[in-house]
């Protein structure tokens, strides 16, 4: 019997599956499936010695380096593409499909991850970057632009996947937060130097995508060639036959039966009708007032909540259908039944929720609140990104010391709401710049700890062949956070800050009054002391106070199920803590 109390399901190697004559094909059943991904890393550290091992580690950290400064630079011009040299302001729209996909994608990568193999599935990540990007750099349509972004961001989110699988199947239990946490350095460097590379960029918006299309496959190259030599490596010495496998039509065919495709479009719609009225709201002339925010036939301004509440409801249909549906569901329910895997989804669903409620209009308020420069916005804006990325390292220094998570988790969720608290506080009339800063500094620091922590009590509580898929079923419920906090505080927002404004700005014309509202330029040019501004201020202080205490009663759950879902493993060289084995496979 498994851990959660279930049949224990016998995996048969890919190797075995595809020797297997053509008449016993009625004989394969999905379920005996061993994932080929795992078995040939597991069969590649039999193999290899030190020095291929850290020249994984360096092409990961190349890997990890373009990933992180094209996540900063080029949503800079996307902006500028769309809105000043096409002409078409949609650049919201297409971020908000790509988020769509970079959420649904994560499941469908870690799949092909998991049949195909790591480094198949790399290679095909690099070759989605250069042909998203080739599309973008040489469009001359908002539809072009649109069709790059979208197939880049299922590269995007395929790297994603990758680098944290990859790193999930090279190190053991005692390393796996520091080397995870380490992925996201860069972001270090890449906050402060994006600004600079987008000023040498633009306007020339192709250039900055060509030169993507470049760098991306050749950061890449290192990861791609050692782990292709590794397996060559391992079916060379012949150590074990998985290292040689080839993915049999066979396996293929049973792949993509298992692949669950209707719930991954439960779970696409789910976020669509969610977040493509957030995205675009911006671009409609009056908000979410206009009827054609969501198309020019869609008259009735009721049609973007319906939209919000159609996708909220669909998500329990989601889990509902992939309890009692599928064979091999996206969300596999029976890990739902094991402490560890429900804890740290609760908690990563939760926080980012509660961290979005708050964080959605910040920089609106510190630019309309504060007298600060667009330098010093930016540099509060990365505030909580560089304590994150900081506190995450030291976190992961600390389990590799302590040999223990649960307790350094309980930490971290306790200090985000510290934070969140704080800013009840900050964003008040009594708040300073020096509690801003704090807040977003505590925050980062428990976020930091908790994001380590749960990744890896996660994939402690899963097998070597699961780990690709649990790690992905993580990242996709923190994205669905994501995108219920920011529904919800756009919700909040608009509905409130106009009545808010009209009640606190001493003026009885309409005009101003939603010139206001809609344009933060406007209310700047008022100066600080002047009744229309510290009128404005006012509203948008009692709007972040009802953000903030959301924020903060959702920021409880996360402790709670810390304490009552998450066990005090020990960190010990062993791939995970169900089947007691080393990154080889050996019994430990």
């Amino acid at each position: 019997m498994s851990r959660c109390g279930e049949e224990k399901i016998v995996e048969t190697p890919v190797t075995e599956l595809a020797a297997r004559a053509p008449w016993e094909d009625d004989k394969v059943s999905a379920v005996e499936v061993r994932v080929d991904g795992a078995a040939k890393l597991e069969a590649v550290h039999q193999a290899w010695d030190k020095k291929l091992q850290w020249a994984v580690f360096i092409g990961i950290a190349l890997s990890a380096y373009i990933y992180s400064l094209d996540g900063v630079t080029t949503w800079q011009y996307l902006s500028y593409a769309t809105s000043t040299v096409l002409k078409q302001s949609l650049s919201g729209t297409i971020s908000t499909a790509q988020a769509i996909i970079i959420a649904i994608g994560k499941p469908l990568m870690a799949k092909l991850a998991d049949v195909m193999g790591r480094a198949e599935t790399m290679l095909l990540v690099a070759v989605l970057y250069v042909l998203g990007y080739i599309l973008i750099a040489t469009a001359h349509s908002i539809g072009q632009i649109a069709a790059g972004e979208i197939i880049y961001a299922f590269g995007y989110t395929g790297l994603q996947m990758l680098q944290q699988i990859i790193i999930a199947d090279l190190t053991s239990l005692r390393w796996r937060g520091l080397a995870t946490s380490l992925l996201t350095a860069p972001f270090i460097i890449n906050n402060f130097v994006a600004g600079a590379i987008a000023q040498g960029v633009l306007p020339n918006w192709r250039l900055g995508y060509g030169m993507f299309a470049i760098l991306v496959p050749v950061c890449l190259t290192p990861i791609i060639g050692v782990l292709f030599y590794s397996q060559y490596f391992a079916k060379k010495t012949s150590r074990s036959p998985a290292a040689s496998s080839v993915v049999d039509h066979r396996v293929i065919r049973l792949a993509l039966a298992d692949m669950d495709f209707i719930g991954l479009i439960l779970v696409g719609a789910s976020l669509a009708l969610i977040l493509l009225p957030l995205g675009l709201a911006p671009e409609a002339s009056k908000g979410w007032k206009t009827p054609s925010m969501v198309s020019k036939y869609m008259s009735h301004p009721e049609i973007q909540p319906a939209m919000i509440a159609v996708g909220a409801l669909l998500f329990p249909a989601f889990l509902l259908y992939e309890w009692k549906i599928p064979k091999k569901p996206v969300l596999p329910m029976r890990w739902l039944r094991q402490s560890a895997i429900l804890g740290a989804c609760l908690i990563g669903f939760f926080d980012f929720i509660s961290f979005y409620l708050q964080y959605t209009y910040l920089y609106s308020y510190i630019f309309v609140t504060e007298n600060w420069s667009f330098l010093d916005l930016s540099y509060f804006s990365a505030t909580q990104s560089l304590s994150l990325t900081a506190f995450g390292i030291l976190g992961g220094i600390i389990m590799w010391a302590s040999r223990r998570l649960k307790w350094l988790l309980l930490a971290g969720v306790c200090l985000r709401l510290l934070g969140v608290g704080l800013m009840l506080y900050a964003r008040g009339p009594h708040g300073n710049t020096a509690s801003l800063v704090l807040c977003q500094v505590i925050q980062g620091m428990g976020g930091g700890f908790a994001a380590t922590c749960i990744q890896v009590a996660a994939q402690a509580a899963v097998s070597h062949a699961d780990v690709a898929t649990v790690t992905a079923i993580l990242l996709l419920l923190t994205e669905v956070g994501n995108s219920v906090g920011s529904a919800i505080s756009t919700a909040v927002w608009t509905s409130t800050m106009p009545r808010e404004i009209a009640k606190h700005v001493p003026s009885t014309n309409n005009t101003l009054l939603y010139e206001l509202y809609e344009d933060m330029e406007a209310v700047v040019l008022y100066p600080l002391g002047s009744p229309v501004r510290e009128g404005v201020i006012s509203a948008y202080q009692s709007v972040m106070l009802r953000l903030c205490l959301a924020s903060v009663i959702i920021s409880i759950l996360p402790i709670v199920a810390c304490v009552f879902l998450i066990k005090d493993i020990r960190l010990t060289r062993a791939q995970n803590d169900v089947e007691g084995t080393d990154l080889s496979g050996e019994v430990i």
